[in-house]
């Protein structure tokens, strides 16, 4: 069945009068009380991490998304939530459904590791409180292991900062209806309020460091039309950045220690980390595996999509050394050239390299946050110019996965990237000081959904000039979608002609295709 986005919302609905029966609930963990009056489902549904016999179904309660101590005008008790799951999008006939509590301590969020699906199907899902009905979400599970799917659609985004503009993006992007959803890192801003009054919109509330904060945060974000539909129509695979905790935070380092009250000491700054990661975990369709503990939380991990593909998520935040050189663009920075530094940590890149290494997919992914290829922005000749944020930054990091997918022999390796607010498409090489060195891979780059405001759609960066493994720069809002055949894969990236009001129009602004087994873009279109 062809769905676009208002189909998945009209389900929702169409399907009002479906009868629900639920699993009974422990009632230690069910507190009895009065009826929930408002629908609670103002922050919409969403699904993720899918499997083949399953998919993590969340939503959060709230009738009031904007409460200021960010629990969404809900009661201080545990509430029952009935789930439902049907093959067909009126949801006859459910196929599986139960009752779980939503806490209170979780800020009411809901997340169902749903089991016994079949393999390589739609489904459609929603939730019930006390009569009240939520959206209905589109999600689907993984091919069977041993399967070669024909194809696969997937969208990657990244970077939306709500007063930047509107998500129009992610209106265009569920219209595409993926079977997959990569979102890369900054799903949200953690800045106050801004006083500039020409922007679009403005957070609630003062820079996210408090629990209460960072959840008031994410729940005016989710209160985002387009942002709940392009959840409703696939299930996601996300990771973080910088902006879920703090600009440019790495390790257990913020960006500024001279920030008053909550950076100023190593102990502070985790304890706004750990405010940061419960909130996420707690608006993201994460299974339990990534519940944080404290200011820890694994969120890398692996995925299958039968043999075709598998998407390694790599977390390039949480166990990276601090950047070199003052955190900039710098000049021929020796500290990012040090082997011994580290962008993901040793463990993460032992996990990488092991899951490298056993892949037997057509096309691995690695879905991460920052700019891998080089990029020398060459202020003066002979001399390299880098961010280090990026793995310019942590060039050994660089070196050592490069050569891990070489040595494993890797068929097809592909990296997704955000941050950077552009779209670029890149090769990557073994070494970039040689141009005529071997290309072992792909970069596809998503612009933000809104971070950097309408841009220029005339824009190319000069520095393609001198450095002849990056094809494409595109300085518009919008999102990389791809498909995924056994044969090749083809990157469109989409591109919104502005995002300060609403109503921009997406186009197309350069496509380009790799072929199985040949290492190098190709432009079409």
């Amino acid at each position: 069945m062809t769905l676009s986005r208002r189909h998945v919302l009209a389900g929702g609905l169409a399907a009002g009068t479906a009868t629900i029966i639920a699993t009974p609930a422990s009632a230690s963990t069910l507190t009895a009380a009065g009826p929930v009056r408002t629908s609670p489902f103002a922050l919409g549904v969403a699904s993720g991490d899918p499997t083949p016999t399953g998919v993590v179904l969340w939503t959060r309660l709230a009738v009031d998304p904007l409460a200021p101590d960010g629990k969404g005008g809900m009661p201080g008790r545990d509430i029952t939530v009935q789930w439902e799951v049907a093959d067909n999008d009126r949801m006859h006939r459910p196929v599986a459904r139960g009752a779980v509590p939503a806490r209170a301590a979780d800020a009411h969020s809901v997340h169902v590791e749903v089991e016994g699906l079949r393999s390589g199907r739609e489904y459609w899902y929603r939730f019930r409180v006390d009569g009240h009905l939520s959206p209905v979400g589109r999600t689907r599970t993984a091919p069977r292991r041993d399967e070669m799917p024909a194809s696969l659609a997937m969208s990657a985004a990244s970077c939306a900062n709500w007063e930047a503009g509107f998500f129009t993006a992610y209106r265009y992007l569920a219209d595409d209806v993926p079977d997959l959803v990569l979102h890369l890192g900054d799903y949200q801003y953690e800045g106050k309020g801004t006083t500039n009054p020409a922007a679009p919109r403005v957070h609630a509330g003062d820079e996210t460091v408090t629990l209460e904060g960072y959840r008031l945060r994410h729940a005016q974000y989710k209160t985002d039309p387009d942002l709940q539909t392009a959840h409703a129509i696939a299930p996601w695979l996300v990771v973080w950045d910088d902006h879920e905790v703090d600009n440019n935070w790495a390790g257990g380092v913020p960006q500024d220690t001279k920030a008053p009250e909550w950076n100023d000491t190593p102990e502070r700054f985790l304890a706004r980390r750990a405010n940061a990661f419960r909130a996420y975990y707690e608006n993201m369709p994460l299974r339990r595996s990534s519940i944080p503990r404290g200011s820890d939380m694994q969120i890398y991990r692996r995925l299958g999509w039968g043999r075709l593909a598998s998407f390694h998520m790599l977390d390039t935040r949480q166990y990276r050394d601090d950047q070199a050189c003052d955190d900039g663009w710098d000049t021929n920075c020796e500290a990012a050239l040090d082997p011994s530094r580290t962008i993901t940590g040793a463990a993460q890149e032992q996990w990488l390299r092991e899951g490298l290494s056993r892949s037997g997919a057509r096309w691995d992914f690695l879905g991460q946050q920052v700019f891998f290829a080089q990029r020398d922005g060459k202020v003066e000749q002979d001399l390299l110019h880098t961010s280090n944020d990026a793995w310019d930054g942590y060039v050994g990091s660089r070196d050592r996965v490069t050569r891990a997918w070489v040595d494993a022999g890797v068929r097809n390796p592909v990296v997704l990237t955000g941050d950077v607010h552009k779209h670029w498409a890149a090769d990557i090489r073994t070494d970039y000081a040689d141009p005529d060195s071997p290309v072992v891979g792909t970069e596809l780059v998503a612009s933000s959904i809104t971070s950097g405001g309408n841009g220029n759609a005339t824009w190319s960066d000069p520095i393609m000039a001198w450095n002849p493994h990056l094809k494409f720069s595109g300085d518009q809002r919008g999102y990389v979608r791809t498909t995924v055949t056994p044969a090749g894969m083809r990157a469109d990236f989409r591109s919104v002609d502005r995002v300060t009001t609403r109503g921009g129009a997406a186009y197309t602004q350069a496509s380009f295709e790799v072929a199985d087994g040949q290492r190098g873009l190709q432009r079409v279109g």
